[in-house]
């Protein structure tokens, strides 16, 4: 029997360039090669697309993009084709694809560009579509979106690039709606970058324009002190969720330049909580899960007060993956080793797609 042709992407031009790199090295290690064949697409930070025939080892390094042997390639949208078109010595030539894993972070990776792209390929890819990744990507529509669900979150405001002439004056009435402290987040970013942190009217402001320069609009959220929750969510039409985690070590913020940082490493899995509050934060995971159209996976962060109110934070639906990052981790102590869990992926995306295309 033939393989499966499966076409991993790394890389990117967000500023989560390293954790792709490292995550694609541990999905690529780990995909069965009995039953796939695997076609590496590495994306440089200036946004090259380049077929990458060289060692799995030399991606996470950066040095896959010197490899000598790589050439020019892209997926082509013309769903005729149903592959990637590679460009050498001047001939194109079209390499079908059966499948394609994301492993994208960040801006032009998690946030709808390059899910619109597949989806005119018309090719099977694992993960959630456009408009899930858009709007979890975007933490404004997440919240709008879990208010209209009924899902709670933080308190938070939203600031436009239209408000930008009246900052004063709008952060002023954000504190007195809020009160101290709130975070301050550029409302689309995969990583903390211009993320802030207000006690005060003078620092939220910096904060604000801080965050703006980042992206056009700024969230605002209520500061909130309380344990940090992890769950991982599985599946297509019937979405599960795994066991509660809880991050224990909260002294390291995420930093993109150290994909080390909140990997996993301090997480533990089952979190000391009551069953009924288990039960609540694993529902409402997959609640908020199937209220974004989200498939075939996502990390869901939730926080927990000190009241034992459950505030939902965010849903990554494009998780770091290297083996000891939070997603693997959680659905390992479900008893889904990597190579397994690398084939559901894979499996289901196909099974998926064929009820699509």
């Amino acid at each position: 029997m033939a393989k499966i042709k499966v076409a991993v992407i790394f890389g990117g031009t967000s500023r989560e360039y390293e954790l792709s790199l490292a995550s694609a090295t541990d999905v690529i290690a780990n995909i069965p090669k009995d039953k796939y064949e695997v076609i590496c697409i590495g994306i440089t930070r200036k946004g090259r697309w380049l077929y990458y025939p060289g060692d799995v080892e030399d991606i996470a390094s950066g040095k896959w993009e010197y490899n000598p042997d790589c050439t020019s390639a892209v997926i082509s949208p013309d769903p005729l084709h149903r592959g990637i078109i590679i460009l050498e010595n001047g001939e194109a030539s079209v390499r079908k694809i059966d499948v394609i894993f994301p492993v994208l972070h960040g801006k032009n990776g998690a946030d709808g560009t390059i899910q619109g792209l597949l989806d005119l390929s018309g090719i099977a890819y694992v993960g959630s579509g456009l408009l899930a990744a858009a709007s979890c990507m975007d933490k404004s529509h997440t919240h709008m979106v879990m208010d209209d669900f009924g899902i709670k979150t933080a308190q938070w405001r939203l600031i436009t690039q239209r408000e930008l002439s009246d900052i004063d004056e709008c952060c002023e009435k954000i504190s007195a709606e809020l009160g101290f402290p709130l975070i301050v987040k550029p409302a689309n970013s995969g990583s903390d970058e211009g993320t802030g942190f207000a006690d005060n009217l003078e620092s939220l402001i910096f904060a604000v324009k801080v965050a703006f320069s980042n992206d056009n609009k700024v969230v605002v959220e209520k500061f909130i002190n309380g344990r940090k929750l992890e769950v991982a969510v599985f599946g297509y039409d019937s979405p599960f969720a795994s066991n509660v985690g809880e991050i224990t070590d909260t002294t390291h913020t995420y930093n993109p330049s150290n994909f080390n940082a909140v990997s996993g490493d301090e997480l533990t899995i089952p979190a000391d909580l009551p069953s009924d509050i288990q039960k609540e934060v694993r529902d409402t995971a997959v609640n908020a899960f199937k209220a974004l159209n989200c498939k075939g996976f996502a990390r869901v962060d939730l926080f927990l007060t000190e009241d034992d109110e459950l505030l939902l934070n965010k849903i990554g639906v494009a998780p770091g993956l290297r083996h000891n990052s939070v997603f693997p981790k959680l659905m390992n102590q479900l008893g889904m080793s990597y190579p397994y869990l690398m084939d559901k992926m894979l499996d289901n995306a196909i099974e998926n797609a064929e009820r699509i295309y």
